[in-house]
């Protein structure tokens, strides 16, 4: 293993420990409380960061390798998530952390794609498009919980 892959390994750890925390404190707090708002509006901004963090590293693949045919796409779909993000943020708690978990399922299916090379892949390691995948779903339930949750 690289020291790259290494250093995104525990990176990618980290925010997923932070993300859980987030989701947890919100899913366990009183939900007439305004403390559970304010903790579902945390953990709306931080995974909405983190989404576009994720989309991002396909517009750096995308950079890397711009003469690649079809890497274009990989920046739009990037924008895409940076609206997406950008436009959750900007909702009630509930309809924000819906929204972001929509677009992490939405990047498992773009990692997937990649994949499967339907989209430009020559830049990825092998393991990165299912592996990203599997996270973007995981980090989706994360985010969805304290909205199956709340009574």
């Amino acid at each position: 293993m690289t020291d790259a892959a290494r250093a995104f390994l525990v990176a990618a750890i980290a925010l997923a420990i932070a993300t859980i925390r987030l989701s947890v404190i919100a899913t366990t707090a009183d939900p007439a409380s305004p403390q559970r708002l304010i903790a579902e509006l945390r953990l709306a901004q931080f995974a909405a960061l983190l989404l576009v963090l994720t989309a991002g590293v396909y517009i750096g693949f995308a950079l890397a390798h711009e003469s690649t045919t079809g890497s274009g796409l990989d920046v739009a779909l990037g924008v895409g998530f940076l609206v997406l993000a950008s436009v959750a943020i900007s909702q009630s708690p509930r309809r924000a952390l819906t929204l972001l978990a929509i677009g992490f399922a939405g990047h498992a299916v773009v990692d997937l794609l990649h994949g499967a090379r339907v989209l430009p892949a020559e830049a990825l390691p092998n393991w990165y498009a299912t592996a990203c995948a599997i996270y973007d779903v995981a980090i989706a339930a994360v985010c969805y919980l304290p909205i199956v949750r709340r009574p």
